[in-house]
């Protein structure tokens, strides 16, 4: 694959690939250093990807490579893991203050995951990996994909189940 062909499919998926490095690093401009370190990085290798294989599925590869590489150079340097996460900002769903706050209350579950099982629920769940496209994005055993997965729908449900039941509205 040339270099321009790799520059135009990095076009179409840049917001996916933004998407993805928010969910890892929890941080604004940490996910955009991430998408450009990425879009680097699959120019400088496209001579390495394999035409027939899911483009998608290699881009989220790299950049979880470098999200790895780069939690390790800074646990290195600084003697820590995680730098401190900006809030997701629910979408601004016009009034519907309810729907919102649902919303808010999915994502703070979800956020409070461990990274490797909020990788696996972001991977299946909102980019529609396959377990195994997961597995390989993340270079792990399909098992651990399984695994993850359930645990993570456990800890959901849990903290679901938790929750006080919404009052009805009457009118």
């Amino acid at each position: 694959m040339t270099t321009s062909d790799v520059r135009q499919h990095l076009a179409a998926h840049l917001t996916r690939l933004w998407r993805y490095g928010l969910v890892l690093s929890r941080n604004r401009d940490l996910a955009e250093e991430l998408v450009q370190s990425t879009c680097v990085r699959a120019l400088e290798k496209s001579a390495q990807y394999s035409p027939g294989t899911r483009i998608d599925r290699w881009l989220f590869s790299i950049l979880h490579s470098i999200w790895i590489s780069d939690l390790r150079a800074r646990q290195v340097r600084m003697g820590q893991g995680f730098v401190p996460s900006d809030e997701l900002i629910a979408p601004d769903t016009h009034g519907q203050n309810e729907d919102r706050m649902h919303y808010q209350k999915i994502m703070q579950s979800v956020n409070a995951l461990p990274e490797a099982q909020r990788n696996a629920v972001f991977l299946v769940y909102v980019e529609g990996f396959t377990y195994q496209e997961a597995a390989d994005t993340l270079s792990v055993p399909i098992g651990t994909i399984m695994s993850r997965l359930a645990t993570a729908r456990t800890t959901l449900a849990k903290s679901a189940a938790m929750r006080p039941v919404a009052k009805e509205k009457r009118s």
